[in-house]
């Protein structure tokens, strides 16, 4: 696998001679939109098929896949854009492996929302081991929302996907989420209801298991809520749901500070929980530092000191696939991002002129340019993709989270599948 960091002027064509595949593979692989205008900076994964198939009249993809001893799963992951074709034709290339060898297995975890589109939903899928809609929510008293999500449940059970139901405060804000899980925390008979709300939805949807998040525990509840946790997790596994996350989001100041350590007994957790997800809040964060631009060490020390406290091989870290443009100057307090989604990022260079650079120090590209104003964009490329993987294989992670999954970033998964086996379940033993 090469990471090709495009220089001005060079067209698809001109790169996939220097390496030696077709350009038609490159365009492919990378979801160029237009071959002859490539943004300067930006960077492009470059696979070498190692065994390739060429479709003869006849052929399906359950017989390609038996006739080479792979699952149909995984010719859908070496070849994306079959997953929105109804069909394969005679004379069509259809890559069986790459030259890249595989370090290990993988375990992927994906958000989306109930409205996500069908056909980035299919074409993500097969990358996926777990799916989770974003998001049931619950108050202080134990009431559960419900949400439009059966379609997407039964899809993901198509592809081996195993569907995880997601639960938030109601109110995401840090004092509106503190209050309810304080509430629910004192009281034993709202945590009955919410018990007992969610296991209906289990059996009625079909979920596989749970995830719950809360954004900030105030210090004197949260060894309650360890103890919420364990009591939670009985009731589940008493009733035969045997998978039970818990996602631990940080803001950037408590990255930087590892404040959010104190209070919490992970080692009370470890017997209970199936797997810790670390995520980080970057959703247009406008008090404190974004956390797109603090030192990457900093995120790769709250994980290694997380791994201390927590099995490494049971934890998931969260990357943020969404980038955001600031309006300069940045004002503490004041300040907002605007999400952008990678590909978009890309395209605005293009269309502004600008030159996409990478900061070594956070591991994102960013690049500025001036409308009415100065502008910065930070996104995570592949690059970025890169340091986060590496993370996985440093301290031992059983895998990574992605938030989100509302567009398909074909370098992620480019990424993934090239070096990683990815983990599926086995639904045929429904969904307990």
């Amino acid at each position: 696998m090469i990471i090709h960091i495009v220089q001005s002027g060079e067209t698809a064509n001109e790169i996939a001679m220097k390496y030696g595949i077709s350009e038609e593979r490159l365009i492919q692989d990378n979801e160029i939109r237009n071959s002859n205008n490539l943004a300067a900076g930006e960077t492009l994964v470059i696979l070498i098929p190692k065994v390739t198939h060429t479709v003869k009249e006849g052929d399906t993809l359950y017989g390609i896949a038996d006739l080479y001893g792979i699952s149909v799963l995984q010719l859908l992951r070496n070849n994306p854009f079959l997953s929105s074709r109804e069909y394969i034709y005679p004379g069509e290339t259809i890559v069986i492996s790459y030259e890249t060898e595989k370090v290990g297995k993988l375990s992927t975890y994906g958000y989306a929302y109930p409205y996500i589109s069908t056909d980035v939903l299919i074409k993500t899928l097969p990358f996926l081991t777990y799916i989770t809609v974003y998001s049931y929510t619950f108050d202080a008293e134990g009431n559960v929302n419900d949400l439009d999500d059966l379609e997407i449940i039964e899809l993901a059970k198509d592809y081996q996907v195993a569907p995880i139901m997601m639960l938030n405060p109601e109110d995401d804000t840090q004092n509106g989420a503190s209050d309810i899980m304080e509430n629910l925390l004192m009281n034993q008979a709202n945590q009955e209801r919410f018990f007992s709300n969610v296991l209906e939805i289990l059996n009625t949807k079909g979920y596989y298991g749970i995830n719950l998040n809360v954004p900030y525990i105030l210090p004197q509840n949260r060894e309650n809520y360890v103890e919420f946790m364990i009591n939670f997790s009985n009731y589940l596994k008493s009733e035969g749901y045997t998978v039970v996350f818990n996602t631990l989001s940080l803001s950037s100041f408590e990255i930087m500070t590892g404040v959010v350590y104190e209070g919490f007994e992970y080692s009370k957790l470890i017997q209970y929980i199936d797997g810790l997800f670390l995520m980080t809040y970057e959703w247009g964060n406008y008090i404190g530092i974004p956390t797109g631009i603090i030192s990457f060490d900093k995120i790769r020390r709250y994980v290694s000191e997380m791994a201390e406290r927590f099995p490494a091989d049971r934890m998931y870290i969260g990357i943020p696939i969404l980038g955001y443009m600031w309006e300069l100057p940045f004002n503490l307090g004041v300040s907002r991002g605007i999400a952008i989604t990678n590909n978009a990022a890309v395209e605005l260079s293009k269309s502004m002129e600008a030159v996409i650079n990478y900061d070594d120090l956070t591991k994102t590209a960013y690049f500025q340019y001036i409308l009415d104003r100065e502008h910065v964009v930070r996104f995570r490329d592949t690059r970025s993709i890169i340091e986060y993987l590496n993370l996985v294989e440093e301290i031992g992670l059983n895998g990574i989270s992605i938030w989100n999954i509302m567009q398909f970033y074909p370098q992620l998964w480019l990424v993934v599948n090239a070096l990683y086996d990815i983990n599926n379940i086995n639904m045929d033993n429904e969904n307990r």
